[in-house]
């Protein structure tokens, strides 16, 4: 078994034949980051748990800028994670500039970003967690908190097996899900075959009898301590998505029957029980704070960061980030069946920084290499920052927006407030691959409907108490729906139903009258059988229409009350 230190150098010396380590950025070089310093961690206890989460096959390394508007209400308003910018920096004690702030929060992203470079490539998280690995060979589990199979080119032709085919080599050793429901009852269970580590969802059952379609928990023995790990699939995934796909299963928090499950653990003698959750951050507080008996909850979904770990009662949640951007490693002292100590690292997967694992390189260059020319395709340019994630309109949203606009001859675009999409910096080229990477779904037509005014109305508040709604519980996912063509107020402090204000038709300067009928695209609808074109070639065409794309400052959404 190779020490940390061997494994180290000959992963140093691989990278330098893949060409990793000539690849450091100014600042990466100038302040000496190195493999060794973002794998440095004083290790604790019997038991080392690794988490990555919301992955959404993303096999290279992108750029990938945090929220800086993240809101929350009720009783955790100002709590992490809905801190963002400079309170996040100065509440978790990160210096400015430094490569963990770069990482961590959208403070001087851009400028941040040209000097540190892209992060993330499953090749270089592969290249993490065996260093970790092997100084910790019997105490390490390796856990996936899903959304892995979705969100890319490759993972859309492949149907999500060049995901399997990435996680199986990484010697994953269980996971659990959401969006890979959205490829269907049939395929779901395919890949599930596919793989080489337990897909767990204790909290699916089928319609018919009630009875669990997924294993519920798995049971790992790690430095002399048996681990039971609970897998919790994302809850409100028919609400969320197509119920359609996945007609006989049924989901839910189901906390009655997740105790039942901590119980069993607990009476089988496990002496650490994790939950292995995408309920999302808000939801799993909430849960930890009324089910006994976790010593851990990974939890996924929001795509928070969060590089501490944060303590409800006597359980510790974890939140690992998403697109690959993050390792989270977590020590823990099992004694006497309880948690006696830990100890906390969220890991930055800066990809100029650590050399590439030359196995995990030629799996994901076998995957990519029958449609390279494709995803490498150039669309045209962008002048101005495109991202996505935030509770309202990103710049590549209000890109996308602008694309049904025009391309569909819409007076009003919608397009839904997910939280998965890379980041393109100003002068970078736009690729197939990049379009793919905000767009890439298992239902992508893109809609033009007439709707009334009083239905755009009803539609912008619903998602909002799916966002806002102060019960944890009472919010199923999503960010904000991205407008395009149109403005509005909105006090997110306010009850479903009074919290949209001021709509007004931007062509015009006219409020939305709520009688009027109004043409309006949208893309990623619930419905079966909506038509229209795919949106990525929807979006594709336009970019290309246009050569370079500038996207002005969205003004139109105001936020009050917060």
């Amino acid at each position: 078994m190779f020490s940390r230190r061997e494994f180290l150098q000959v992963s140093a010396a691989a990278g330098a034949l893949l060409g990793g380590t000539s690849l450091l950025r100014p600042a990466a070089a100038q302040q000496s980051i190195t493999q060794d310093d973002l794998l440095a961690f004083d290790p604790v206890g019997n038991v080392t748990l690794l988490h990555v989460t919301d992955i959404h096959a993303q096999l290279v390394p992108v750029y990938f800028r945090e929220p800086s508007v993240n809101l929350g209400v009720g009783e955790v308003a100002g709590l992490p994670p809905h801190i963002t910018g400079k309170e996040f920096l100065s509440t978790f004690d990160l210096t400015p500039g430094s490569y963990k702030a770069y990482s961590m929060a959208s403070t001087d992203f851009l400028a941040l970003a040209k000097e540190y470079g892209r992060i993330g490539g499953m090749d270089r998280m592969a290249t993490l967690v065996n260093a970790i690995r092997a100084e910790r060979p019997t105490q390490t589990l390796f856990l996936d908190g899903g959304d892995t199979w979705q969100g890319s080119y490759t993972s859309l032709q492949t149907q999500g097996e060049d995901m399997v085919r990435v996680m199986n080599a990484m010697k994953t050793d269980a996971m659990t899900a959401h969006w890979e429901f959205t490829y269907g009852t049939e395929r779901v269970e395919e890949l599930i075959d596919q793989m080489d580590f337990p897909f767990l969802a204790a909290n699916v059952r089928d319609t018919d009898w009630e009875e669990p379609v997924f294993e519920s928990t798995s049971y790992f023995e790690r430095g002399g301590v048996k681990v039971a790990v609970i897998g919790q699939a994302f809850p409100y995934t028919p609400i969320a998505n197509p119920r359609y796909m996945i007609p006989s299963w049924s989901f839910g928090i189901r906390e009655k029957e997740l105790q039942e499950r901590v119980d069993e653990a607990r009476a089988e003698g496990a002496g650490l029980v994790v939950l292995l959750s995408h309920n999302g951050f808000d939801v799993d507080r909430k849960l930890a704070s009324n089910v006994t008996g976790l010593d851990v909850v990974l939890t996924g979904h929001t795509h928070d960061a969060v590089p501490e770990a944060i303590k409800v009662g006597k359980t510790l949640l974890i939140a690992s980030g998403s697109h690959g951007k993050f390792l989270s490693r977590l020590d823990l002292d099992i004694r006497d069946g309880e948690v006696k100590d830990f100890r906390y690292r969220l890991i930055p997967v800066l990809s100029d920084v650590i050399a590439p694992d030359p196995e995990m390189a030629a799996v994901i260059k076998d995957v990519r290499a029958p449609y390279e020319a494709d995803v490498n395709r150039v669309l045209g340019k962008t002048e101005s920052l495109l991202y996505r994630r935030g509770n309202f309109n990103g710049t590549f949203d209000d890109l996308i927006c602008d694309a049904l606009l025009s391309e569909r001859d819409a007076q009003i675009a919608l397009s839904p407030g997910f939280r998965w999409g890379a980041t393109l910096l100003p002068g970078q080229d736009i690729t197939v691959d990049d379009v793919y990477n905000m767009t890439a779904i298992t239902y992508p037509n893109a809609y033009r409907n007439e709707m009334t005014g009083q239905m755009l109305k009803d539609i912008l508040e619903d998602v909002a108490d799916n966002l806002f709604n102060p019960d944890p519980y009472y919010q199923q996912g999503g960010d904000m729906v991205r407008v395009g063509g149109m403005g509005y107020r909105i006090d997110p402090t306010k009850a479903i139903g009074s919290r949209i204000s001021d709509m007004t038709l931007l062509s015009s300067g006219a409020p939305i009258d709520p009688s009027a009928s109004y043409v309006v695209a949208g893309w990623a609808s619930v419905n079966e059988g909506t038509e229209g074109p795919p949106i990525y070639d929807v979006v594709s065409d336009y970019i290309e229409k246009a050569g370079t794309v500038a996207v002005k400052q969205n003004d139109s959404v105001k936020i009050v009350g917060i």
